[in-house]
């Protein structure tokens, strides 16, 4: 009989990182989540489904590392590692200070450099596994009103082609998925957050995307759980070195007037 595969999530106490943990649960793995902050209402489903928990601070090489080495020790392997923990900024490049460019590039790029540092070598060691970054439409392309953010997720995607390349021989498949916006994340939650018009905003995330617009919704985190759930899974044996674009069109071009 095979052994469950272990995964472990980043961010994994809302949005896309707790739908993916849930998926990658249902779906037979043995999740270990990290994040920042533990949230009292994820202990009961997240109990159910064994899905062990930790804080861990993705710009902490240390917390990192414990995470992955906490999982191994319990299971003996590691099979996927989604890096997911990730903030936003917008801002002109103009107004952003030290602290916050640091923040923004340590949580959303240094992080998942940590994860594939520490997961790398204990993946190979099984015989090969999955990395799924989560990165963003921004960077697929750049973006005029969050400049900083968006430098930290265009080479987030530079990461996972440049480790796609290097590790293809030690059959580790490593892939970006490039959402957004995404509605109840805390990235979207927050921006809402501070809108004089929190419903004009809304549909502003809406019609950015020709197809969220057609659809008069915003993507869903468990569709973009849905692409990591497939990235991660043998149906993706092949793929690597890809970005996926889960946008609604968003990054395609200027969207058709209707």
């Amino acid at each position: 009989m095979t052994s469950p595969r272990t995964a472990i999530v980043t961010g994994a106490e809302s949005g896309i990182g707790r739908a993916t943990a849930l998926r990658l649960a249902l779906a037979g793995c043995r999740v270990f989540t990290g994040d920042v902050q533990l949230r009292d209402e994820n202990q009961t489903i997240y109990g159910e489904l064994a899905i062990s928990r930790q804080v861990c601070d993705v710009r902490s090489e240390a917390d990192i590392a414990n995470l992955i080495n906490s999982a191994v020790q319990v299971t003996g392997r590691l099979d996927v590692l989604v890096n997911n923990a990730g903030v936003g900024l917008v801002k002109p490049i103009t107004e952003v200070t030290e602290e916050e460019w640091d923040r923004c590039l340590d949580t959303n790029l240094k992080g998942a450099f940590f994860g594939c540092k520490h997961a790398i070598p204990l993946i190979k060691a099984g015989g090969g596994g999955s990395i799924i970054n989560v990165a963003s439409n921004a960077g697929l392309l750049p973006r005029a009103h969050d400049p900083v953010y968006s430098i930290s997720k265009l080479a987030l995607v530079g990461l996972t082609k440049s480790l796609a390349l290097c590790h293809a021989p030690d059959r580790i498949r490593i892939n970006a998925v490039c959402p957004g916006p995404v509605s109840d994340t805390g990235m979207v939650n927050a921006d809402l957050g501070r809108a004089p018009d929190r419903e004009s905003m809304r549909q502003a995330f809406i019609d950015a995307s020709p197809m969220a617009k057609a659809h008069r919704r915003m993507m869903t985190p468990d569709e973009v759980a849905q692409a990591i759930e497939y990235l991660a899974s043998d149906a993706a044996m092949m793929v690597t070195g890809t970005s996926i674009a889960i946008d609604g069109g968003k990054s395609l071009g200027v969207p058709p007037k209707v």
